[in-house]
C-alpha cells in the first residue's frame, strides 16, 4: 500500500526561494503518513521556462535537490519532483533536460527521468535535451513509472513502461488551460487501457505569457473511477494504492494478454 500525495501548487517564475519555502510549508501542513509517496508539478521551482541554462542544476546537490533531499528526510518519505537538470552530454549536446528526480525516505537520489517528447509547439526542443526511455521504480510495493506533460499525449511510451512493469504511472506536469479537458480525458484513458493507477500533478497560478493554469490534478485507479480531483485552486490530494487491486484487476479482466506489442500491418 502506498499513499500518494499530490501537491498542486501556484509556482512564482524562476523564483526558487519563494518556491521552496511555499513547499516546504505545504508539506508540513499535509502531515503526510511516513512511507508515502510525495508528487510535485513539473518545473515546480521555476515554472515553465525556456532559460534553461540559466536555470539547470545539479540533480542531487543543486538547490532544488537540496531541498527535496530534506523534505524527504524530515517526513520519512519518498518525494518526487520536476528540476531542470544540467547537460550530461551525449546526444543531447550541452542543452539541459527536464526531469523527475526521486528522493527516498533517508534523502538519497535514487531514480532520474527525463522527459522524452519536450513540447515542441513552446519551443522546448530547442532547448531542452530529451530522454531515451522510460524507467521503473519500486516505491512500496507499487511498480511506478513517471512521466512529465507532454509525454502523456504519447500511449506508446506508457506501453513500454508497462512492459517494464509498470502498475502505476505519475504525470507531473504544467498542462494549458486552452486544453484541460484533453488532460482530464488522457489520463483516465491511460488508467483504462493500462490497467494501471494514474496520478497526474499540474500547477495553477500564471506565468508571464501570461498563462492561467488550470490544476485539475486527479488520482485514477485501474478501472478509471477518480479517487481524488482538484479543481483550479491550491490543493493537496492524496490516495492511498493497492498493489493488489492492480494485480486483481489484471486478472479478472486480461485484456492486456491480447496487446500486441509490436507493429501489426493491417
Amino acid at each position: 500500500m502506498l499513499t500518494v500525495y499530490a501537491f498542486q501548487i501556484d509556482i512564482v517564475w524562476e523564483d526558487k526561494a519563494v518556491n521552496f519555502a511555499n513547499v516546504a510549508a505545504r508539506v508540513a501542513a499535509a502531515r503526510p503518513v511516513r512511507g508515502g509517496l510525495l508528487v510535485l508539478p513539473e518545473m515546480f521551482a521555476t515554472g515553465f521556462s525556456m532559460n534553461a541554462r540559466a536555470l539547470a542544476e545539479d540533480a542531487e546537490t543543486g538547490p532544488t535537490g537540496t531541498l527535496l533531499s530534506g523534505l524527504a528526510r524530515e517526513h520519512g518519505c519518498y518525494v518526487l519532483g520536476g528540476v531542470v537538470t544540467q547537460s550530461n552530454g551525449g546526444g543531447g549536446g550541452d542543452r539541459p533536460r527536464n526531469e523527475a528526480v526521486l528522493f527516498d525516505p533517508a534523502g538519497t537520489l535514487t531514480g532520474r527521468y527525463a522527459k522524452v517528447h519536450p513540447f515542441t509547439p513552446g519551443g522546448e526542443r530547442e532547448q531542452y535535451a530529451s530522454g531515451d526511455a522510460p524507467v521503473v521504480w519500486e516505491i512500496g510495493g507499487l511498480r511506478v513509472a513517471p512521466l512529465i506533460c507532454y509525454d502523456l499525449r504519447f500511449p506508446e511510451i506508457f506501453r513500454a513502461a508497462l512492459r517494464r512493469g509498470a502498475d502505476a504511472f505519475v504525470v507531473i506536469a504544467s498542462w494549458l488551460p486552452t486544453r484541460a479537458h484533453h488532460w482530464d480525458l488522457l489520463l483516465r484513458a491511460r488508467a483504462i487501457e493500462n490497467q494501471a493507477y494514474v496520478v497526474g500533478v499540474n500547477r495553477v497560478g500564471t506565468d508571464p505569457a501570461p498563462t492561467i493554469y488550470p490544476g485539475r490534478s486527479v488520482i485514477v485507479d485501474p478501472s478509471g473511477a477518480v479517487l481524488a480531483q482538484a479543481g483550479d485552486d491550491a490543493a493537496v490530494l492524496s490516495a492511498t494504492l493497492d498493489p493488489a487491486f492492480v494485480t486483481g484487476y489484471r486478472d479478472a479482466l486480461p485484456f492486456l494478454a491480447d496487446r500486441r506489442d509490436s507493429p501489426v500491418e493491417w
